[in-house]
């Protein structure tokens, strides 16, 4: 033990410090026991900011931080023996002697005092209230002389009280003191070897663990344990050595401490534990704040020493003489020391900072450490001691030693600091290890990965380059920034290791960015991709899409059907109508990537569209496909503008011209001219593509097209897809445009036959064709006989019209004979005749009954009307008075007429009949929206408003009455 270092980590305070007192220490600054207190002490107890004394004239004085006396109170008659402050309650225990007359009794006492309760006693001093008095010895407990004492607080108020007497035996008091709600029982310790007599009970101490208590006694030849908590209490002896009364103390964790001359023991519930060797005789022995506590006497001068000893270090932490020392306790964080001669020694440990710079001034940088970790100094302070260790080594050039500690300080010393000292390219070994240590602990930046990547590449250490990156063949998370270690592995030309991270990682976007862009490994990229899931792959592919086409066009396709159909998933295939449909990627998603390859763009989507056939981006789908189908170049120049592609870049590389990416219909004809015979039969096979594709994708079925109807419209007219452009026109019912088409194109027959198809009226066709037509033909100013009597065949035949219109009309071409409509003019001319003389028998017959109309109702004005029935018309009996006769020559019994005298019952149905349709005539003529629908309607509008004139409803005219009348 001579060979532990010694330090001055305790200083003496001044006495009072902080609430009176003077400066630093020293005999001189040392504090006494007040004047007031004129006994001797016997014993002394520290607790809740007081520090209590007994005195052997039976009075306890309690004092503050500054050593005054706060009160004192007669706690007993004669002395006090011992005495203990509780710590969860203001409470004071004594046990004293109270000099009892009677011969009887015990004069030996134990008291409880509530410190919170003060009662007064006179004008000058005060007492505490006494709770309870026992009498610590009775009948079944003989009075012996008390060596020992100790209080356990339960739960208050239960309190456990041991009593250690110089017979042997321990005296327990154990529950509510102050109620006097207690059990007693005593223990035995085993007699003195030879049998004679017992040994004192020379020290005890309390251990509790959860619900078990064990109590520790000590005699100067015995250590033994007691189990309290079974019933009766359970004895074991742990040694057969044992020591004299104050050697006697329990650490903090509650292991037994006993001194002895040669060494000092501690003791656990299973046995002796360490055993410290220190020499000389222990006069006390104590426990502070993980420092044992020891004052030893030297036998030839009986001086005392008190040494601190630091038992993890392995170091004296105060050494320091004393005199004659008669009690010592500690409180407020100090050591104090009550001397014979009542003088009073306060000794507290010096703050960590002046520890420390104590060690660093004398470069004991290992104690520092030990010391900051021994007595759990925050990380922070560690790290600062750890740092400066650090400096002292880098100082001496002991740079691995230094690392080492600079290591150590990880988490908390800013990395910049160590990385600067090591950036000389003669340390970067050292400076490997520290940014090694930096990525164990996940603590690296994107800064610290590039600096230790290039380390590796400068050192060209493969092998650890292998092991920071592959992290033991792939096993384990990634400790370093990704992208950071890809770029540093790519610049250094380490491509391998750069895609072992990226694909380690799940980065498949650099992963294949190097093996495209790097390396040149298509084939591979297209093989990593075809192994994703399918979202991932789909991401992939849109990024290097152009790449993987401009090279592997085939296989690209391939993979991007089979992210797009699930055809390689039998699995995950699904119906026509199933919702898996909404969560695979959609073929538009990829459109962009074939900007410079169409012809693979128009195979993907072929492809797509026959194993799909109902995906929700039908109509996109086919208007890429019609852009494709009808351009002469097989470039759809919408897509490549949106993707900011410059149309001539494309031309290029096909070696062809376009103005602002439309081709001018005049260059397209003078360049389909010449191109070659394959160009020509490709063309040709794209827009019988492109028509099938407008056909099927709007069946007669159909309400609306599966494709923009509109843009079909202008490619099919910015390529002079003449086919399609019809197709449309006839779908869209717009009839005189795809007359338009034919009179461009020069084509009669064409135009006769559409107007046939399209001119008739009983299949929804529009019979005013067959005007157009006429009026072409008519000012066309070339013969074509042949065609006008064609067309005034069908003319003649429908009535759609007029003759003295086709006159009119054919006039106008002066290459036409009379020759051409003579036939057509006759026939007219006949039939009109035998409708002139038809309607002329009309007028006469409807002129003849008007007039016997007319003569019929003046006679029914002017003459008698004799009525010559004589049975009435309803029951056919004679009829007799009262009777009704009614112009119509009908005549009933009034009896049979019931309520209805006005109307003939024979004749008011036919009546009826005839005003009902008067009446919805005249509703007709305000109903302007039917009569223009009839006009529209019919073939011939005149003879509807003529029909209307007939009728007497367009003529009937309203005269508003005047003046109001």
């Amino acid at each position: 033990m001579y060979q532990w270092r010694k330090f001055e980590f305790f200083e003496e305070k001044a006495a009072g410090r902080g609430g009176g007192g003077g400066g630093g220490g020293g005999s001189s600054s040392s504090a006494a026991v007040p004047a007031e207190i004129a006994g001797r002490v016997t014993c002394c107890s520290g607790g809740r900011g007081r520090v209590a004394v007994g005195c052997d004239d039976g009075t306890v004085g309690l004092l503050d931080r500054g050593f005054r006396l706060s009160y004192g109170f007669q706690a007993h008659a004669s002395s006090v023996l011992f005495l203990q402050q509780l710590k969860q309650k203001n409470v004071l225990v004594t046990v004293g002697d109270d000099d009892q007359s009677s011969s009887q009794s015990s004069a030996i006492c134990l008291k409880v005092f509530d410190l919170d309760k003060v009662q007064e006693e006179g004008s000058s001093t005060t007492a505490p209230f006494c709770v309870q008095i026992l009498r610590v010895f009775t009948d079944q407990f003989p009075q012996a002389k008390i060596t020992s004492f100790m209080v356990l607080e339960e739960a208050p108020p239960i309190l456990l009280i041991a009593i250690g007497l110089d017979n042997g035996f321990i005296y327990c008091i154990k529950g509510d003191i102050a109620r006097e709600r207690i059990t007693r029982f005593k223990l035995q310790v085993e007699a003195a070897p030879d049998g004679s007599t017992s040994l004192p009970i020379t020290g005890i101490g309390f251990r509790v663990e959860g619900q078990a208590h064990q109590l520790f006694a000590v005699t100067p030849s015995s250590v033994s344990l007691f189990s309290l908590h079974v019933q009766p209490p359970r004895r074991q002896t742990l040694d057969q050595i044992g020591c004299q009364t104050n050697a006697v103390a329990m650490s903090d964790r509650m292991d037994l401490i006993i001194g002895r001359p040669e060494a000092v023991y501690f003791y656990e519930v299973d046995g002796r534990g360490p055993c410290w060797a220190f020499d000389g005789e222990k006069k006390f022995v104590g426990w502070f704040r993980g420092y044992l506590l020891c004052i030893i006497e030297d036998q030839r001068t009986h001086k005392g020493t008190l040494n601190v000893y630091d038992l993890k270090n392995r170091l004296i932490a105060h050494s320091m003489p004393v005199g004659d020392v008669s009690h010592f306790v500690c409180e407020w964080g100090y050591i104090i020391l009550i001397m014979a001669d009542k003088k009073i020694l306060c000794i507290g440990e010096k703050d960590m900072e002046s520890k420390l710079d104590m060690l660093f001034k004398k470069n004991l940088y290992t104690v520092a450490i030990n010391l900051v970790q021994s007595q759990q100094a925050d990380p922070a302070s560690t790290a600062e001691v750890l740092r400066k260790y650090g400096d002292h080594l880098y100082g001496k050039q002991e740079y691995d030693e230094a690392m080492s500690q600079y290591i150590h300080t990880i988490g908390h010393l800013e990395p910049s600091y160590v990385i600067q000292k090591f950036l000389d390219a003669k340390r970067i070994y050292n400076l490997t290890n520290y940014l090694e240590k930096l990525h164990d602990r996940g603590l690296a930046s994107k800064d610290h990965t590039t600096l230790l990547l290039n380390c590796y590449t400068k050192l060209k250490d493969v092998e650890k380059l292998n092991d920071f990156i592959k992290d033991e063949d792939g096993i384990g998370e990634i400790k370093f920034d990704v992208e950071t270690a890809i770029r540093v592995c790519r610049a250094a030309g380490y491509h391998e290791h750069a895609m072992f991270v990226a694909k380690k990682a799940g980065r498949h976007e650099l992963y294949l960015k190097i093996l495209l862009e790097d390396l040149g490994r298509y084939d591979e990229a297209l093989q990593y991709i075809s192994g994703l899931e399918a979202n991932q792959a789909g991401l992939t592919v849109k990024e290097y899409g152009k790449i993987l086409v401009e090279h592997r066009p085939a296989e690209t396709v391939e993979i991007l059907l089979r992210l797009c159909t699930d055809v390689g998933d039998p699995t995950t295939r699904r119906g026509s109508n199933s919702m898996h449909l909404l969560m695979i990627p959609s073929p538009m998603d990829f459109v962009n990537i074939f900007v410079h390859s169409p012809q693979y763009l128009m195979e993907f989507l072929e492809n797509y569209i026959k194993a799909v056939k109902d995906s929700p981006a039908q109509t996109e789908i086919h208007n890429t496909l019609l852009e494709l189908y009808i351009s002469n170049d097989l470039s759809f120049p919408s897509m490549s503008q949106e993707n900011g592609f410059e149309s001539h870049n494309i031309t290029e590389a096909k070696g062809k011209q376009t103005a602002n990416g439309y081709r001018s219909g005049t260059r397209e004809k003078a360049n389909v001219g010449k191109e070659d015979t394959k160009l020509a039969k490709n063309i040709v096979d794209r827009r019988r593509k492109g028509l099938a594709l407008l056909k099927s994708a709007w069946t007669s079925e159909m309400e609306d097209p599966l494709y923009d109807v509109d843009l079909a419209l202008i490619l099919c007219n910015t390529h002079a897809f003449k086919d399609g452009l019809l197709f449309l026109y006839e779908k869209l019912k717009l009839y005189k445009e795809v007359i338009s088409c034919y009179k461009q194109a020069h084509d009669h027959q064409g135009l006769i036959a559409c107007c046939k198809k399209l001119g008739d009226s009983s299949q929804g066709g529009d019979p005013s064709l067959w005007g157009d037509l006429l009026k072409y033909f008519g000012e066309l100013g070339e013969d074509c006989s042949t065609e006008v009597k064609e067309v005034l065949t069908y003319i003649e035949k429908e009535d759609v019209v007029p003759p003295i219109v086709v006159l009119q009309t054919l006039s106008k071409n002066p290459c036409l004979t009379l020759s051409v409509v003579k036939d057509y003019i006759a026939r007219k001319l006949e039939q009109e005749s035998k409708l002139i003389e038809e309607d002329r028998k009309s007028i006469d017959k409807y002129q003849e009954e008007t007039e016997l109309m007319k003569r019929e109702i003046e006679d029914l004005k002017t003459n008698a009307k004799v009525f010559q029935l004589s049975k009435c018309t309803a029951c056919t009996f004679t009829l007799d008075l009262p009777a009704v006769h009614f112009m119509c020559m009908h005549s009933f019994h009034l009896r049979c007429l019931g309520d209805n005298e006005k109307e003939c019952p024979e004749c008011a149905p036919e009546y009826r009949s005839v005003m009902e349709a008067k009446q919805k005539l005249e509703q007709n003529a305000r109903d302007h929206d039917l009569f223009f629908r009839q006009l529209r309607g019919s073939k011939d509008g005149f003879s509807v408003i003529a029909d209307y004139f007939s009728k007497g409803i367009v003529s009937k005219t309203t005269v508003p009455p005047e003046n109001g009348r």
